[in-house]
């Protein structure tokens, strides 16, 4: 990941250099498991430096039940992009945030106008055994603080919440979708990060936590930003 951080400052398009500008739009950030906004700072300038309007999620720390990180937190700072701009918003994620933006965007078409995953396995749960373990860890704290205000299967596969029921829900058409995935990931198993539709699959190489900073995820999100068909 350093050494991803390393190239990144290193390539024209950081500095918003040979990729399409954007038109003032909303973009929402979202960080993924066990991670706050601030390591998505880079990609904040970056996305303010090419003419887009960046928000950080405002989630804390990813590690409670997604559907009370929505219901309580996120919606409140999509509404508020909403507001600001006048049109629909973008939503980025990474990792288990890009599996919170498909389900945001599965609930709330009308707002938001593409949703982009980086290394997010929102078509099942393979992972390395460490994070299996972190990932048990943080359940029972949820159970234990949340108690009645949550599902038993919280945070698993089997939890019956509205954020899964989205979450299982294609995503309807007025919404544009870009999954990036790297088959060097580390951590999740890539064929669980991809759409199944060549159009909307990107492959990069890196790691999963460098996916916040690999140059190559900036240059495809340039592009999908300010064209959902473009392929750069």
């Amino acid at each position: 990941m350093g050494l991803e951080m390393v190239v990144l400052h290193a390539t024209p398009v950081y500095y918003g250099l040979n990729v399409p500008h954007g038109d003032g739009s909303g973009v929402i950030l979202i960080p993924g498991f066990l991670a706050n906004d601030a390591y998505l700072m880079e990609m904040y300038a970056w996305l303010k430096r090419i003419g887009y309007r960046p928000y950080y999620s405002g989630i804390g720390v990813n590690a409670d039940c997604p559907n009370l990180i929505i219901t309580r937190r996120l919606n409140r700072t999509l509404d508020q992009a909403c507001h600001d701009t006048g049109r629909k918003v973008h939503l980025i994620g990474h990792s288990l945030g890009g599996i919170i933006a498909r389900s945001v965007a599965s609930a709330r078409p009308a707002e938001v106008a593409s949703v982009t995953t980086l290394g997010a396995p929102f078509r099942g749960t393979a992972m390395h055994p460490r994070v299996r373990e972190l990932v048990e860890v943080v359940r029972r704290q949820i159970l234990d603080e949340h108690e009645e205000k949550v599902l038993p299967e919280c945070y698993t596969a089997r939890c019956t919440c509205a954020f899964l029921d989205h979450l299982r829900k294609h995503l309807p058409d007025t919404v544009s979708e870009t999954a990036i995935y790297s088959n060097t990931d580390g951590l999740v198993d890539s064929n669980y990060c991809k759409t199944g539709n060549d159009d909307a699959d990107f492959e990069v190489t890196g790691t999963h936590l460098g996916l916040a900073f690999n140059p190559s995820v900036y240059r495809i999100v340039a592009h999908r930003l300010a064209d959902p068909e473009s392929r750069p």
